[in-house]
């Protein structure tokens, strides 16, 4: 498959990405190489192979040792400094600029 300047420039819309001639002909490239690389992977023969859900080995797979760490939850201890040192804040949100004006 081969990436055009206007796949490229689409994205960068889309992405609200301001892109210079250069810029563009560089990521259609380097877009162009990543789905070349990707074609080569789907020519693998992958029919013996199981599909896997995690890589890491776990218990609930049949593996003998879980090396996932314990689901511990963490109370945010900075929060209160960080909304502190926010320009606009009303705790316990942020306002932000408007980014979508297209």
């Amino acid at each position: 498959m081969t990436i055009s300047r206007e796949d490229v420039l689409r994205v960068a819309q889309l992405a609200h990405l301001e892109l210079s001639l250069e810029e563009v002909e560089m990521y259609r490239g380097q877009l162009d190489e990543i789905l070349n690389y990707i074609g080569k992977l789907n020519e693998l023969d992958v029919t013996n192979v199981e599909p896997m859900a995690q890589v890491a080995t776990s218990v609930a797979a049949g593996g003998t040792e879980s090396n996932l760490r314990e689901d511990v939850p963490d109370p945010c201890s900075i929060a209160a400094a960080v909304m502190d040192n926010a320009p606009d804040a009303v705790k316990p949100f942020f306002r932000v600029p408007k980014v979508i004006e297209r």
